[in-house]
């Protein structure tokens, strides 16, 4: 008689509205996903507070939609955000304790963090840092600004990869994870990132800004973790060529 093998995990959640979010990588503790643009992870007064991840996908755990119930999975969390329009890598725990664990990790700065950013104007130099202190801006809810008296320490450093036109494409590593840290950043430097209706100026291709690298250490198991998303569409939609060792999609 023969036996039926057991039909793996997909690869891909699909949400109840139909938009396909590709999973990055997944151990025992963590499933990390590569956030499609325009959904936030967690609204308070977005306007467009239909496109929430979390309640996406607890909506789908609840309903024991294939890709939790072949993981027997009851439980998903968010341990670090992305801005609403910002793609690319978005971690979450599978537990409380992996809740706690990593978001200690993130606290502690024990994780690196690597974007891509589109940027339109001069930039300063070929590689730099800021370190602009940011605060809130009072006057305008949900937006915040280089506040040098009040504001919090930041640190970001900057790399060119490539140029097109008006438009260089950046890396960033941000040291610590304000809110709005590198877009702040690169507005200070005078080259804002390109379709940031808050610190630049709106663009029909969307906000020029990726997540595309985290490393750290397993809390648990003490492994060195190394996740990267694909860059390549990215680069493309922006008008780049391919970058040279780009990331390959489920790289861990």
């Amino acid at each position: 008689m023969c036996e039926t093998a057991p039909v793996p995990p997909p690869k891909d959640i699909e949400l109840p509205d139909g938009t396909i979010v590709p999973i990055l990588y997944e151990d025992r503790s963590v499933l990390v996903l590569d956030k499609p643009a325009g959904w936030l992870v967690a609204p308070d007064d977005w306007v467009n507070t239909r496109r929430n991840l979390s309640l996406a996908l607890r909506s789908s755990l609840e309903n024991g939609d294939w890709w939790a119930r072949s993981r027997n999975l009851r439980f998903l969390r968010f341990v670090h955000r992305l801005d609403a329009e910002t793609s690319g890598i978005l971690l979450f725990a599978k537990s409380q304790g992996a809740v706690a664990a990593y978001s200690r990790l993130f606290e502690d700065r024990h994780v690196t963090k690597t974007y891509l950013a589109v940027v339109r104007g001069q930039v300063p130099s070929e590689r730099w840092t800021r370190r602009d202190p940011l605060g809130p801006e009072s006057q305008v809810s949900g937006r915040f600004r280089v506040d040098p008296k009040f504001g919090k320490a930041a640190e970001t450093s900057f790399q060119v990869l490539a140029r097109s036109g008006p438009l260089t494409l950046l890396e960033a590593r941000p040291l610590t994870g304000r809110t709005h840290q590198i877009r702040l950043h690169l507005q200070a430097s005078g080259c804002p990132v390109v379709g940031d209706e808050f610190y630049g100026s709106p663009d029909v291709r969307g906000l020029g800004l990726r997540s595309v690298g985290l490393n750290y250490t397993d809390p648990f198991q003490r492994r060195k973790i190394s996740i990267t998303a694909p860059t390549e569409d990215f680069c493309r939609h922006f008008g780049f060529p391919k970058l040279t060792g780009a990331s390959n999609r489920r790289s861990a």
